[in-house]
């Protein structure tokens, strides 16, 4: 079983996610296709900046065109939102990942690459790349990089700690309950497209260390979900919920003085 679907069979057991709720995949394909109906998710529509889909090929699913940096839908327009490996893609991974906490009512469920020291020292080496060549190559040398132009696009490498300052710069009157999940993803794939011999076989020889220190520290997964329950937020203690702001009577309420 994925990584991916793995993670979203463990949250709807948990009563976290919703297989009958109104899901919306950002940055979709057909992977996502099949991964929500092995997961049984029913009220789904999935997104990308594809124009060259018709609408069909994600049936029995909806298909939108929407930019994931500047989602064309209302505030808390669906219940749950779900991206994998698509926000790397955008010129700001923050904004896509903050359009879809803004656009989800209860539940945002993202998968993206993290960064690590290990990933650090592959990129020195020349292992892993810092640009996504190859999506650009199996896609005509047309589509798939940068906002799905023919421009490889870079790969953001995120970690927890800015995730929470995004999300508490983003909505500071709430302190938002976040949860991480750590898979392995090993790029066999990869060897066949570096062309120098050298750094070819230490790239295979590369991979079963790293599989055995990923396994004992798995924060140096390469594999990286993060889920923000939207649903199960608070208020600051120091926010009044009559307003959503700082009132004088709260600021009281606090271990610090009235300001001069």
């Amino acid at each position: 079983m994925s990584f991916y679907l793995e993670t979203i069979r463990s949250l709807v057991a948990e009563g976290l996610l919703d297989p009958k709720a109104q899901t919306l995949v950002v940055a979709g394909g057909t992977k996502d296709r099949q991964i929500m109906l092995d997961a049984g998710f029913t009220d789904v529509t999935i997104s990308n900046l594809d124009s060259r889909m018709t609408g069909n090929e994600f049936a029995p699913y909806r298909w939108m065109f929407l930019d994931a940096e500047n989602l064309d839908v209302d505030p808390g327009r669906f219940d749950q939102i779900i991206e994998h490996m698509g926000l790397h893609h955008c010129g700001s991974p923050h904004r896509g990942m903050l359009e879809m906490y803004r656009c989800a009512a209860k539940a945002v469920l993202i998968f993206e690459n993290r960064d690590s020291l290990v990933m650090r020292i592959a990129v020195r080496l020349g292992l892993v790349p810092v640009y996504e060549y190859d999506a650009v190559a199996c896609n005509g040398y047309q589509y798939g990089g940068y906002r799905n132009t023919a421009i490889p696009n870079a790969v953001y490498r995120w970690t927890e700690r800015e995730i929470e300052k995004a999300i508490r710069s983003f909505d500071p009157a709430h302190e938002v309950p976040i949860r991480f999940f750590y898979g392995l993803r090993l790029p066999h794939h990869r060897s066949k497209t570096i062309g120098n011999p050298v750094l070819r076989l230490l790239f295979k020889m590369s991979l079963k260390p790293f599989s055995l220190l990923a396994k004992l520290f798995p924060s140096q997964m390469n594999e990286f979900g993060f889920f923000l329950d939207k649903g199960q937020r608070q208020y600051q203690p120091w926010v009044d919920p009559a307003t959503d702001a700082l009132t004088r009577d709260f600021w009281r309420h606090g271990k610090w003085r009235e300001p001069v």
